[in-house]
């Protein structure tokens, strides 16, 4: 090998080593890499909340338990995000989509955290989660019997606003007021107002999604195939939801509540349950009858 060829190959294996490096390590910090684009997105600004957080900040655990309903899923086994985003407006969810797009990071999107199963916490590759907490504004339009809810917001919080406005008023969710309506109203969202109105999805009128190239939608840009799809379809398997629009409905200002509770036999509870499949759905619609069963 004469000396021209030596040289050559030699710079070639030196080129070679350090795009070998530089790729190594681009892969082996998604985190690092992440915070970077994330950076360039949303500049640091020493006088903002916090709203990011690594398995390196103290904050990091207490954040994400606090919504987490199943308690098999805060052991340490559990696979953990990279990064933890509470984004306090469109702008940081933009980031977050767009930034683990590039690192190559899954995003987990949690609004309540109730779901037993742990979807909008857990994976089994690399993840980030975006919690929406910080973003649960509730704003009614009493006038136009409509209301913009972000989808941090839990269905407590939508029917204490609403209620606020007017006792007369209110929105066909669910029963318990923790849980959020991202993953409520995207799911469906079944209530007692069903028979009279429908799910929640029923009553959703207009969107603001987050798509997967960082673009908001709304209804008419989105086309009403994705509409009707996030209602009922999941909305994380379509992007990030921000906010939805409901539509009201108009409720007495004082309802009757009661429960009866019995211990039965497994006999005798598919008796019940066949007696209540073929009398519930003949009452009048202003009347819920529900059945609960605990082992």
């Amino acid at each position: 090998m004469n000396c021209s060829a030596f040289s050559f190959w030699f710079v070639c294996k030196i080129i070679f080593f350090f795009l070998s490096f530089n790729i190594q390590i681009s892969i082996a910090n998604p985190q690092e890499n992440f915070l970077k684009c994330f950076s360039e997105y949303i500049p640091n600004n020493p006088a903002n909340p916090k709203f990011i957080y690594t398995q390196h900040d103290q904050l990091y655990m207490s954040v994400l338990n606090s919504t987490i309903q199943n308690l098999r899923f805060t052991f340490d086994t559990t696979p953990k995000p990279l990064v933890i985003v509470t984004p306090s407006n469109v702008s940081h969810i933009q980031a977050s989509i767009l930034c683990s797009k590039k690192v190559g990071l899954q995003i987990r999107t949690r609004s309540g955290g109730h779901d037993a199963e742990g979807l909008s916490y857990i994976s089994q590759v690399p993840f980030a989660i975006v919690d929406l907490r910080n973003m649960h504004t509730v704003k009614v339009d009493i006038h136009s019997q409509t209301a913009w809810v972000e989808a941090g917001a839990t269905l407590g919080e939508v029917y204490y606003w609403i209620n606020e406005m007017n006792e007369n008023f209110s929105f066909p969710g669910g029963y318990c007021p923790t849980v959020g309506v991202g993953g409520h109203f995207s799911g469906g969202g079944y209530g007692a107002l069903m028979r009279n109105y429908g799910l929640a999805a029923d009553n959703i009128i207009d969107a603001h999604l987050v798509n997967v190239d960082g673009k908001v939608l709304d209804r008419k840009s989105m086309g009403e195939d994705l509409f009707w799809a996030i209602r009922g379809g999941g909305g994380e398997n379509f992007g990030i939801i921000a906010a939805w629009k409901i539509k009201l409905v108009v409720v007495p200002s004082k309802a009757t509540i009661f429960s009866v509770k019995k211990n039965m036999e497994i006999h005798g509870l598919v008796k019940l349950f066949n007696k209540w499949q073929n009398i519930a759905y003949k009452y009048d619609k202003d009347l819920m009858l529900t059945t609960h069963f605990r082992n």
